[in-house]
């Protein structure tokens, strides 16, 4: 029932879209893209999904995992094909809580950790999108600009907020914020070096650094004509929006986000609808290796 709910939502964002733009149009610039460009953009994608295992592999070893780093990059590229290509209630995250505990290790640890590496990646777009918007203000119109700033900015003063709590003990009497009471002692005790904490932040940021790079590929293939700089600010509050599951895999949300977003400055619909089509095709085809080690699992089991 919830996936055809998500189907419904997707096909309705895509039925608008597609009300606005000469989908012949459409149709001949994805048929004209350039193959160099796009070969390009699979190989940053690839590399985003490789260091996002390797920063989930770095943020492990400070908890009781001693699995090697071979392991986190088949779970994380398992969970992407998960997420990217079936429609199945079993979301990316959960393949990799699956995968710790078929090694033998409990699911509240599984389900810390990569709800760990799940938050420090979102902390990582947050600070990216900040710093981009700050250094190229006034590319968008300042009331976009402003907003992206609110949001980002108070994501992550949220987040080390996060930190503070462990020092409200009443919290602990609640069942409910009991929850954040402990999340905020295991992260103090996970980070008691904030250096440490700087670096997988760091590393975050360079995983949607790449995400943007990837998209910026695909915006020369079919010669957009959007700056890098207009991407980095654009892009990750597009990436924000699909972390909702409300559609397919992302799919019209990002597409209406995009097009949403790139009015402001003027873009082609026609092509920033292109390039976002291209984009989620780009992630279904880089999410293929992950079937390739799920099968190699299952034969393993």
């Amino acid at each position: 029932m919830k996936n055809t709910i998500k189907l419904i939502i997707t096909i309705a964002i895509f039925y608008y879209l597609f009300q606005r733009i000469d989908f012949y149009e459409l149709y001949r610039i994805l048929f004209k893209s350039h193959g160099g460009w796009i070969a390009l953009a699979l190989f940053l994608q690839l590399s985003s999904t490789y260091l996002a295992a390797y920063r989930w592999f770095k943020i492990s070893q400070l908890l009781v995992f001693k699995e090697k780093l071979s392991f986190y990059v088949q779970s994380y590229f398992k969970g992407t094909f998960f997420n990217q290509v079936l429609p199945s209630s079993i979301g990316g995250d959960a393949v990799r809580i699956i995968d710790l505990t078929r090694k033998g290790y409990e699911k509240k640890e599984a389900f810390y950790g990569v709800f760990v590496d799940r938050v420090v990646g979102l902390v990582g777009l947050l600070v990216l999108n900040l710093i981009a918007s700050i250094l190229f203000y006034g590319t968008f119109p300042k009331d976009f600009s402003n907003l992206i700033i609110l949001i980002t900015l108070g994501g992550i003063l949220g987040f080390l907020g996060l930190f503070w709590l462990e020092k409200l003990t009443f919290l602990a009497k609640y069942k409910f914020l009991n929850l954040f009471h402990r999340l905020a002692r295991r992260l103090n005790t996970l980070y008691s070096s904030k250096t440490l904490l700087v670096k997988h932040i760091a590393i975050s940021v360079g995983v949607h650094f790449l995400s943007v790079l990837t998209m910026y590929g695909l915006s020369l293939s079919i010669e957009v004509g959007l700056s890098f700089q207009m991407l980095l600010i654009a892009v990750p509050p597009v990436f924000l929006l699909t972390i909702v599951p409300i559609s397919l895999a992302g799919w019209g949300i990002r597409e209406g986000a995009m097009v949403g977003i790139f009015m402001l400055i003027g873009a082609d619909e026609t092509k920033v609808l292109a390039m976002s089509i291209l984009y989620g095709l780009l992630l279904i085809i880089s999410a293929l290796p992950g079937a390739y080690f799920w099968v190699k699992s299952k034969k393993v089991t």
